[in-house]
């Protein structure tokens, strides 16, 4: 059975390509459910309009799927909260320059 701890592991694999950090530090996974071989992920995006939803939601799957024990990927956009700065990792904030 796959953890939490690998599956936010193949997440950090999973990069907003218009900002270049990884979808876990920008603070876009709201939650994270790993029961038996089916996870579930709601995540948000930084816009209603993200043009590249549909292919980070590809890109989710595919990392979740390739984790062992993995059988079945949910993946739920939710828009509340709204994404904002302040979400981000210490590290994001750094690299992005918000520190």
């Amino acid at each position: 059975m796959a953890t939490e701890e690998q599956v936010t592991e193949a997440l950090k694999n999973v990069y907003d390509p218009e900002i270049g950090i990884n979808i876990v530090d920008l603070g876009l996974v709201y939650d994270l459910e790993v029961q038996d071989s089916s996870v579930n992920v709601d995540l948000t995006l930084t816009s209603m309009g993200c043009p590249a939803g549909p292919m980070i939601v590809q890109q989710i799957e595919e990392e979740i799927e390739s984790v062992e024990g993995v059988e079945d990927v949910s993946v739920k956009i939710v828009w509340s909260p709204a994404w904002n700065p302040s979400m981000m990792s210490e590290d994001a904030k750094m690299e992005l320059g918000y520190l």
